[in-house]
């Protein structure tokens, strides 16, 4: 029954644009953190010796900027109980578990569309058009986020001349850096262990990510950051 996995993704699509205020206050977050990163630089800087003091006066310029470091985290957290419904209501409901896409059943996994037909059979090609969809948004993701990060440097007050420069990174930082760019690819496994119906949620929800992200940074990406720099001038003199 082609109507309900299209009610899921229509659904889905609700959901997310639901939401769209907060991916906007997450991008603008990002721009604003990126203009703030000298200042954050040079109170690392001057209080590197007095960690509570560092994490006060870091806590005060977010709050007085807007920056909250959990912004961009809300849209996802917010989600979670709208997929855990959509798995719930597709593995214990029996009028639901009939439902099919393709041939398909919503409520069946990778595994048993492998035992079913195989890889080239009708529910296993459901999969397949998933995986590729996934994939191209996940290595879309992927590019996109290593260009981002590689451009980061030139916002990063390590690398800008002057007395914040050689401000050591946090533990670690290197290797989340390494990493971070990759979770893009962990849809694949999600989309691969859960009921249809709750991939076709995820792979729905991870397109409408990328799309919204991409469109919201082409925006107008200088509108914050001279804003929050003008206000870091002010305030140092």
């Amino acid at each position: 029954m082609f109507s309900t996995a299209a009610a899921i993704v229509v659904f889905t699509m609700c959901v997310r644009l639901a939401l769209h205020p907060l991916a906007r206050a997450a991008v603008r977050g990002e721009r604003v953190r990126a203009a703030l990163a000298p200042r954050m630089a040079e109170l690392n800087r001057k209080h590197r010796s007095d960690p509570d003091r560092l994490r006060r006066e870091l806590e005060r310029m977010r709050a007085q900027e807007g920056a909250s470091p959990v912004a961009g985290c809300l849209p996802m957290f917010l989600q979670l109980p709208v997929f855990f419904a959509m798995y719930h209501l597709f593995t214990t409901d029996e009028a639901l578990l009939g439902h099919t896409l393709l041939g398909a059943p919503l409520g069946g996994r990778w595994f048993g569309a492998l035992e079913a037909g195989g890889v080239l059979g009708g529910p296993g090609l459901v999969y397949v058009g998933l995986f590729l969809l996934v994939g191209a948004v996940a290595t879309w993701t992927f590019v996109r986020t290593r260009r981002l990060m590689a451009d980061a440097p030139a916002l990063a007050p390590a690398a800008a001349p002057g007395p914040s420069a050689g401000v050591p990174a946090a533990p670690g930082g290197a290797a989340m850096g390494r990493m971070l760019p990759l979770l893009s690819f962990g849809t694949l496994v999600t989309v691969a262990v859960v009921p249809l119906a709750a991939a076709l949620y995820v792979v729905t929800s991870t397109t409408w990510t990328a799309v919204e992200r991409a469109a919201l940074r082409a925006g107008r990406p200088e509108a914050a950051a001279p804003a929050a720099a003008s206000r870091g001038r002010r305030s140092t003199t």
